[in-house]
């Protein structure tokens, strides 16, 4: 089956007819489009905006994560260099107590 369907030639009245319609269709729609890029462009801050802010708040954690790991190393090695018993591991385990020498 042959391409029933010719270009239709315009003439040029009616090409200028049509470059009006279009560009009255493209204008009404600017509006529609203006509201819809602020829409966008409000949300792209907004996930700006939580980025940095769960960014920020990671990085509050691994330093205090840091901290923490810091703070038991040191109070391991202190425990090493200076084992001192608690309370409980004297009465558990039947160390002796050291009692300081009187003059």
């Amino acid at each position: 089956m042959e391409n029933q369907e010719q270009e239709r030639q315009f003439t040029p009245e009616e090409l200028e007819t049509k470059r009006k319609e279009m560009l009255k269709y493209y204008k009404e729609s600017l509006v529609y489009l203006k509201a819809q890029y602020e829409h966008e462009e409000l949300l792209c801050k907004i996930d700006e905006v939580r980025f940095k802010r769960s960014n920020i708040q990671m990085q509050y954690a691994m330093m205090m994560n840091q901290m923490e790991e810091g703070e038991k190393e040191e109070q391991e090695l202190t425990n090493e260099e200076y084992p001192h018993p608690t309370p409980s591991d004297v009465m558990e385990k039947n160390i002796p107590f050291r009692k300081l020498k009187k003059d």
